[in-house]
Formats: C-alpha cells, structure tokens, sequence
C-alpha cells in the first residue's frame, strides 16, 4: 500500500431498520423462550450475523419438516411464500414473522391488486429468497423478469391489467432500466405508487455513486448471498472504480490496495458494524493513516416488533 493512503468511510452504511428488527426478533424470542428457536432461512444475509444467532441457539432451516412440533418459528426478513405461512399454521408452530415491512408492502400490494383482476411482472433475481416469497403470494399470474431481455420473451395471459413489482434489493438503475423497458412493451402497466427498491437501499447506492469518484478502490463489507452488498460492488465497478466485497477481515488481499491513495469503505444493509471496524482496523494496519466520514441521507427508519415481543412498559 502506498504511505499516507486515506480511507474514505460511507454514511449510510450497514444495518437497515428491516435487518435491525429481524435480529431483534430472533435475540427476543432467544430470550423470551429459550433455545432453541427455528430460523426458516437465514435470518439476513450475513455470514457472521447467522453464526452469531447460532451460538445463543437459533437453528435455521430451509423446510418445516426439520421442526418439532409446538417449537418457535421465526420466518426470515426475506418473507416466504403464502404455502409456506398455511403450512407453518397447520402445524401449530408458535410463530413470528420478521420479514421486513417494506417486503410486506410488496406482499399487500400483490395481494390487494390480485383481487382487482391483475397479473404482474416481477422485476428481480431468480432463486433469491425474497422473489420466491412474493412470487408465492399467488398461484398464478406473477412472470419474473431478470433483465431487459427477458421483457421481450414475458407472456402474461392479458394486458389490460398488468402492474409492477420489484425485488427491494436490485440496482436502483438497472430495475429503472427493465422497467422502462416493461413501460415500453406494455404502455398501461401499473408501476408502484412508490417504488419498491427499499430506502437503505437506494441511500447506500447513492453513497457509493458519490464515493467512486473521490477514491480509487472501493471495499464493500457483505456476504457473498447478500443481494444488495453485490449491487454496492457491481455498482462501483460500472463507475470505473475497483471494487471488491469482503465477508470479513481476513479476506483483504494487500495486492488490491497497490497504487491507491484513496480508498472507499461501506457495507451491505445486513453487514454489522463490527465488520466495518474490523475491516477498517486491517486497512490502517496495511498503511492507512487517515479516515474521513462521508456526509451522507441520515436515517431514522424503525419498524416495530410483533405482538409478543415487543418490550413492556416500564
């Protein structure tokens, strides 16, 4: 690394109130309860975050069968499928939801407008949890679209009502991009009162944006199955700007940091910030002496806890 390298730290960075809210609910139920509790899916998508749960005795699971009956169930904050929420009634699991309210507000929405005679198009990444929660709001009529060539090949049964959805988590321009690309196909689709890419989201993209023109590389903190930690390095590297996501410390390479002067540092919205100080401690001991805070969106966003769970007054 070169001498008198500069660390440039994003604001905002790292926890959501969603990802907040969805490990209070584990830790609360932990304490309320015992161990151990049922975690379908990773609660977030974090490496450290999950272990951490694991120790204090969450078990997490990707199919009812693996839990007993009359255990605690938590759903994740990626939210599941309607199938998934009967099945988890039938049984008779004690259950908490903790899938993020903004992904609720997608479900509702889907919902509200399925009964109006709607088909939708979902705007998202196959196979990520979230896209299989919303997509499994209904039986039928909801077509996935990954990119703008998919828009070209989507079949829905009629046109007349047809409206948009979109993952939370995507890159802001790139679901602008395929949804302007929808617009085009079908002139009358219904697009979201407000759009569906969550707030911490977008304020994390737009931190990166003005960070990858001040700095020569861009470290972003996230697990490798976080959607919108990839989308923070993806998004730095299409600016021009060298970018590598780490899940911890350890993964740093001195060879990246070569030449640079200026390096940027953020993390994903299921990242801790313990990450981000371990991180920034190996960049100082590879030769940083300086560490500057990015002004950046203040947020204040909280979600409240389920009913059972939320703290009693004093």
């Amino acid at each position: 690394m070169s001498v008198g390298v500069s660390v440039l730290l994003a604001e905002p960075r790292g926890f959501c109130a969603g990802v907040d809210r969805a490990i209070e609910i584990v830790e609360r139920a932990l304490g309320k309860f015992g161990a151990p509790i049922y975690v379908r899916h990773e609660i977030v998508h974090n490496t450290y975050v999950v272990n951490d749960l694991k120790a204090k005795g969450a078990i997490f699971i990707e199919d009812l069968d693996e839990v007993p009956a009359g255990a605690t169930l938590i759903f994740s904050a990626h939210g599941v499928s309607r199938a998934v929420q009967l099945e988890a009634a039938a049984r008779g699991f004690r259950v908490f939801d903790a899938t993020c309210p903004l992904v609720t507000k997608v479900h509702v929405e889907v919902a509200k407008l399925h009964k109006e005679g709607y088909e939708f198009i979902m705007i998202g990444h196959k196979g990520h949890p979230e896209v299989e929660g919303t997509m499994g709001q209904l039986d039928s009529g909801i077509h996935l679209v990954e990119d703008v060539a998919d828009v070209a090949r989507v079949r829905p049964a009629q046109s007349a009502k047809l409206a948009v959805v979109t993952q939370t988590t995507l890159s802001v321009d790139d679901a602008a991009e395929i949804a302007a690309a929808i617009k085009a196909r079908f002139p009358n689709v219904r697009e979201p009162k407000q759009q569906d890419i969550c707030y911490a989201t977008q304020n994390r993209q737009d931190a990166v944006k003005i960070m990858s023109s001040e700095v020569e590389l861009v470290i972003v903190v996230g697990s490798p199955t976080s959607s919108n930690s990839n989308r923070l390095a993806e998004l730095a590297r299409k600016l021009g700007t060298p970018s590598y996501m780490v899940d911890s410390a350890g993964e740093l390479q001195p060879a990246w940091f070569e030449g640079c002067q200026r390096v940027g540092l953020t993390a994903g919205a299921s990242a801790p910030e313990i990450l981000v100080n371990q991180v920034l401690d190996r960049i100082k001991a590879l030769g940083a002496v300086s560490v500057r805070k990015m002004d950046g969106t203040p947020e204040t966003v909280k979600f409240p806890l389920p009913k059972g769970l939320k703290p009693r007054a004093p």
